[in-house]
């Protein structure tokens, strides 16, 4: 099971940040992120009141009572209330998040915009906003105004100059059938038996998110090992999705029946194994080797040919590691397009050494390097 730590006690503890993973922390959120050490959590999933702004109880059309949401905790004085809170708590958020990290922030009509505009002010750089679709919407009962059908979702980094954020992008492209995923996403609404209820049915908690859509977000934007904040942890889904990806969680909720609910989910919770959870990489993630790193690591050495996979071209390798051939010198991409007569050229798969009387490309010399790099050799 989760542990759970009250607010009292992290003041007390002067807690570090590996003594906080995997824990649930009981209190307001802001307080308790105030006790929090500076960054030190890698992504920020946020799911705040979204201050709906229900005037009395909502009835369908045969006037019974819908189970919306009425809690104290969703209510504001007004809008400047609830902009001062959002300040608040997206200020303690920044502080603790990562350089490299970003923060999702999901909500409707009622407060996203104010959010949004919010997360500019604090100089948050809005990478996305993610519509949420969902199959299964609450109708409309009185019929005054189109079907509320989807939420959005605002990701973003720490601040516009932050370029080494995580997205897998690989990953999420081929995950959906290798087309480049794009920002509407289509997911029910949580419902069955992932919905949590006590004892009498109820629903434990009125805006329980479905799973699907935590695992896609921390899948996206996460890697393995990471630590994942949700400062209003509500039922648990982040912790219980983050667990299952092999995720570390921190979470902040200041209702008792929740943590409860929540922590009794996450222990129900088995991880997924290495194998499960390696993500997948392309081109672009993986570690820059230049060509003077094989001479230097002796896989090629100075004065040895390469052609090209025809032998139609050959040039000698240089101690510098460039390229001669025929009077003109350079690296191994500007030879290899001026012996073509062309603009550029990818030198890694145009230039090949000879290896047990077969040609092959130089390019399989860098993949011996990267392996070595990320410890498989």
């Amino acid at each position: 099971m989760a542990s759970v730590l009250r607010l009292g006690e992290l003041y007390k503890q002067s807690a570090g940040p590996r003594s906080l993973l995997d824990t649930i922390i009981k209190g307001d959120c802001v307080a308790a992120l105030e006790a929090l050490p500076d960054q030190s959590v890698d992504a920020i999933f946020a799911d705040p009141p979204y201050n709906l702004q229900l005037g009395g109880m909502l009835t369908r059309p045969d006037q019974s009572v819908v189970d919306a949401v009425d809690d104290e905790w969703d209510q504001f004085a007004s809008f400047e209330a609830y902009d001062a809170f959002t300040r608040a708590w997206l200020l303690a958020c920044r502080r603790v998040l990562k350089p490299h990290g970003t923060i999702w922030v999901i909500g409707s009509y009622h407060n996203i915009f104010r959010v949004g505009a919010t997360l500019q002010d604090l100089n948050f750089w809005i990478l996305n906003d993610v519509i949420w679709r969902k199959t299964n919407p609450m109708p409309n009962f009185k019929g005054r105004r189109f079907q509320n059908a989807h939420e959005t979702l605002i990701w973003a980094s720490r601040d516009p100059k932050a370029k080494s954020y995580t997205f897998n992008y690989d990953a999420m492209k081929a995950s959906n059938d290798d087309v480049q995923m794009r920002s509407d996403w289509l997911f029910p609404i949580c419902n069955g038996g992932e919905r949590l209820k006590d004892e009498d049915g109820k629903k434990v908690h009125p805006t329980q998110k479905p799973e699907a859509l935590l695992a896609r977000i921390i899948m996206a934007s996460t890697k393995p090992g990471d630590v994942v904040l949700d400062p209003f942890f509500g039922s648990g889904t982040t912790g219980a999705v983050a667990k299952r990806l092999g995720r570390h969680f921190v979470g902040i909720e200041r209702e008792e029946s929740y943590i409860e609910a929540a922590a009794a989910r996450i222990a129900a919770v088995e991880p997924l194994g290495k194998a499960e959870l390696t993500v997948m990489t392309g081109k672009k993630a993986e570690p820059r080797v230049a060509f003077n790193v094989l001479v230097e690591s002796g896989l090629v050495r100075p004065g040895q040919v390469l052609t090209d996979a025809r032998r139609r071209w050959s040039a000698i390798i240089r101690a510098d590691g460039t390229l001669a051939a025929g009077g003109e010198s350079g690296s191994i991409h500007r030879l290899g397009a001026r012996v073509q007569g062309l603009d550029a050229c990818n030198g890694w798969t145009f230039w090949h050494f000879e290896e047990e009387g077969c040609l092959r490309p130089i390019d399989d010399l860098r993949a011996r390097i990267r392996k070595e790099l990320a410890g498989l050799e």
